[in-house]
């Protein structure tokens, strides 16, 4: 049953790492965008993040804000306009499912700590 558990919940972060990944692109970069392209990145993301944060993670202030960036420029790589502009996506992403994942969570669907964009 935990690999269930633990397989629905990596969809469920997947899905919303890619609405937020999506609407960060769209607001922020102002370009097309494939659902496709925002799920590698949300995949490539939360590998990256996961990788930085069990090297680095447990340092004080300085692991979440590698990890971070490291994010951010997993974005910057897939998608132009810059770091700025990656750092605004990944603010949208973050926004979006900060408010995703509170609804769903309001109406009993998920819990809140569901992730797919770092610190959800």
């Amino acid at each position: 049953m935990a690999i269930l558990d633990s397989l629905v919940i990596f969809l469920v972060s997947l899905i919303l790492g890619t609405i937020g990944i999506y609407a960060g692109v769209r607001l922020v970069a102002d370009r097309d965008v494939s659902y496709v392209n925002a799920a590698i990145t949300a995949l490539l993301g939360a590998l990256a993040w996961g990788i930085v944060s069990f090297f680095v993670g447990f340092i004080p202030i300085i692991g979440a804000l590698l990890a971070l960036l490291i994010w951010i420029g997993v974005i910057n790589w897939r998608y132009p306009g810059g770091w700025i502009t990656a750092a605004g996506i990944g603010f949208v992403a973050w926004l979006v499912v900060l408010v995703v994942t509170y609804l769903l969570a309001t109406l009993g669907l998920i819990t809140p700590d569901a992730l797919g964009i770092p610190g959800i």
